[in-house]
């Protein structure tokens, strides 16, 4: 059909799949899931996980569907902002996607269904909260049986938790390496003794790493009488305790505390804040990426046009605070997430296409890179053409800032090694951005050396 094409994905499940058309997003229900789609509606649950923010909600629509021999319906699911990853989430984001799939399957359970998969990649935030965006992910569920999904949310929650709080909070990073999730063995492997004394740990994860190699070539054949409901509500709940009891602190990172430990007095701050403001109100951006957002100050700023507000940053201390600020202040715009500008999330999966890289989820209306580019251009060689050429293709709007040699940052940077860089001066800056930017305004922050641009992309 002219315009349809199958999101790649959404390929997985026979009950269904995503697709477009002419740019509007729908999700095609199978045959195969009417029984279970039918009681997901009659039952209530739809409705009660729907008023939750737990599920994302949809319209039944009359629209022709991608696969026409194999449908029984056709919805129009609400579009997610912006799409992020797990190995882009901060602790407590990962923590909350995990409880929010604790809860979904404890509602289920009252209402005799059952999550069939608890992958992390059903999880998205969506006005601030964790949130399941994928309407095929129930079933009816049968007395006796075990949770299908149980291995499947230790190795997507479970396991990188536990790793992230006792171990380094960096090997979140092993889900971008493991995309169904932190094989067991391997987290159990990486994980301090001591976290045998938890026994939500010992039981969830290292006695089901052995169970896992014990029985990994053999057939299992369920006991009589299987797992009861009061047993699996059970199972559930000590999950539930163990991800809850889990705490990780950001601190001690270089970027966590930056704005307590920055040269820029009180008003060269609130200058650059206000300027900011004025230029994202101007412009109205609906989709704004804070490239070096830190803990969110900026992007606070820039989020008060109304757009969608993705602030990444490479600390995990830093993503971390700014999250529990859009928790505290139940912002709803604004999403903070952990993303390396210099080694930026890549295409994963199947055929490179499950899940899409950094540069496929933009361009975005505006971005920000502010106390950015002496980072990129300094700490890491990479030349100011490339800068421009970089950021010419994830914006429409640049907000940029240019920090001299003469600024003690500047300095910091240039003290372990040698002066290379002769072209980065504020002239050899503009040259090499208007190659690939109208410069629109520019001005010195009050009480600074540093410029702010605003820029559009030829």
């Amino acid at each position: 059909m002219p315009g349809t094409r199958q999101l790649s994905a959404s390929f997985r499940d026979p009950g269904g799949f995503l697709f477009t058309d002419h740019g509007i997003l729908y999700r095609q229900i199978n045959r195969a899931y009417a029984q279970d789609y039918a009681r997901l509606v009659d039952s209530g649950l739809y409705d009660k996980l729907v008023k939750a923010g737990l599920l994302i909600p949809h319209v039944e629509v009359d629209q022709a569907p991608a696969v026409a021999d194999a449908a029984f319906k056709v919805i129009q699911p609400e579009r997610v902002p912006f799409i992020s990853y797990p190995y882009e989430w901060s602790f407590s984001q990962l923590k909350d996607a995990a409880l929010a799939t604790l809860s979904i399957q404890k509602r289920s359970l009252k209402l005799d269904m059952s999550l069939k998969d608890a992958s992390a990649y059903n999880i998205q935030f969506v006005r601030g909260r964790a949130t399941l965006i994928d309407t095929l992910s129930f079933e009816v569920y049968k007395e006796g049986e075990p949770w299908v999904a149980y291995r499947q949310f230790c190795q997507h929650f479970l396991a990188p938790l536990a790793l992230m709080a006792y171990s380094d909070v960096r090997l979140s990073q092993l889900l971008r390496v493991y995309i169904d999730g932190v094989p067991l063995d391997l987290a159990c492997n990486l994980l301090p003794a001591k976290t045998k004394l938890n026994f939500g740990l010992l039981t969830h994860l290292h006695i089901h790493a052995g169970a896992q190699k014990q029985y990994a070539d053999k057939v299992i054949v369920p006991r009589k009488g299987g797992m009861s409901r009061q047993a699996l509500t059970g199972l559930i709940e000590s999950l539930e305790s163990t991800v809850k009891k889990l705490t990780w602190k950001p601190a001690g990172t270089e970027w966590g505390d930056y704005y307590e430990n920055t040269n820029y007095t009180d008003s060269a701050f609130e200058h650059k804040r206000q300027l900011v403001k004025e230029w994202s109100a101007e412009k109205q951006p609906a989709l704004i990426w804070d490239l070096g957002g830190n803990t969110g100050v900026f992007s606070r700023e820039a989020a008060l046009a109304g757009g969608f507000t993705v602030s990444f940053d490479i600390d995990p201390a830093a993503v971390e605070q700014n999250y529990r600020t859009a928790k505290t202040k139940k912002e709803q715009n604004i999403l903070p997430l952990v993303l390396d500008l210099t080694n930026p999330s890549p295409a994963l999966g199947w055929d490179n296409g499950e899940r899409d890289s950094f540069n496929a989820r933009g361009p975005a209306d505006m971005a920000l890179a502010l106390a950015v580019v002496h980072h990129l251009a300094i700490s890491n060689n990479v030349p100011l053409p490339q800068l421009a050429t970089f950021f010419a293709a994830r914006c429409k709007w640049l907000v940029i800032e240019f920090v001299p040699k003469s600024d003690s940052q500047v300095q910091k940077l240039l003290t372990s090694r040698e002066d290379i860089f002769c072209s980065y001066t504020r002239e050899g800056f503009e040259a090499a951005f208007s190659g690939r930017f109208a410069i629109h305004k520019s001005e010195a922050v009050r009480d600074s050396e540093r410029m702010l641009y605003l820029m559009e992309v030829k």
